[in-house]
């Protein structure tokens, strides 16, 4: 397994691959990786010759007074475990490797506007950025994304629609710990008395899920959501919310599919969990 840190040598390693013809899959991630970056690992070896994935945490999708310093890291770790997955690749670069200074910005405006979009308002900027740059510097034939982040799949998705990106976007199933909390980095911040509160995100995603089918109306699945949320003393809701899957704009009736999202803060940590319904 390779490890590089340059945009150079990343490029020469899979242009030599991809003259002898080898497909290139691309998981890109920041790193502390779970049992959720290992499925998408699975799935991409499954599926192409050369596997890469990026650890890099990156910077320009966190805003003012966010975790950036805090966020978890443990590249050993993460080097282990790619290599025991099969990997070919980690690129792991710095900042400066990846940004110079000014430096442009991609940008899908309509989709980012509504739920993380909305507390987090330059933080999809900064995802588009940096995918967008992997992806020249990848030049991978799919590229692997968890539906956990169900609004940053859509969002990339367009993204490779409008810029005419020739990549497959691969969008893998959320992976969650036995008690149904959704795997995420950020759970390590929990403490034990929060870990348990954090279970009122899945149970809401079950009653919703459980709702939706019977043929609700979305308020009346959201308030259901909200009640067993709010229930929760450590809990505090940032958004539950239903939109239109392809265009994350709300909808009140559920007559196409549609994604319901959550963000909730479990005392200073916020987690983020999702359904998709399909009609």
């Amino acid at each position: 397994m390779y490890v590089t840190t340059t945009v150079e040598e990343t490029r020469q390693l899979i242009k030599g691959w991809k003259k002898e013809g080898k497909t290139v899959g691309l998981v890109p991630t920041m790193g502390f990786l779970h049992e959720g970056h290992a499925s998408l690992i699975r799935r991409c070896r499954q599926e192409n010759d050369i596997v890469v994935v990026s650890d890099f945490v990156n910077p320009t999708q966190f805003g003012p007074n966010e975790d950036l310093e805090a966020y978890p890291r443990d590249f050993k770790r993460d080097s282990d475990l790619c290599e025991s997955l099969g990997t070919d690749v980690i690129f792991h670069p710095e900042p400066k490797d990846m940004y110079c200074d000014p430096h442009a910005y991609v940008s899908i405006d309509t989709l980012s506007e509504t739920l993380c979009g909305k507390t987090r308002p330059i933080h999809f900027k900064g995802v588009c950025t940096v995918v967008s740059k992997l992806f020249n510097i990848v030049a991978p034939d799919r590229a692997y994304f968890g539906q956990k982040d169900a609004q940053q799949l859509a969002i990339i998705r367009k993204m490779v629609q409008d810029l005419n990106f020739d990549i497959e976007i691969v969008g893998c199933p959320i992976i969650r710990e036995e008690d149904g909390l959704a795997k995420s980095s950020r759970n390590t911040y929990l403490n034990p008395e929060e870990r348990k509160a954090a279970l009122c995100l899945s149970k809401a995603v079950k009653a919703g899920q459980e709702m939706i089918s019977t043929g609700m109306e979305a308020e009346e699945v959201l308030a259901k959501m909200r009640a067993i949320i709010g229930a929760e003393p450590l809990a505090r809701i940032d958004y539950v919310s239903m939109v239109d899957a392809l265009t994350m704009q709300p909808v009140d009736k559920v007559e196409k599919d549609v994604l319901t999202a959550m963000a909730v803060y479990i005392g200073k940590t916020r987690l983020i969990d999702n359904f998709i319904y399909e009609v």
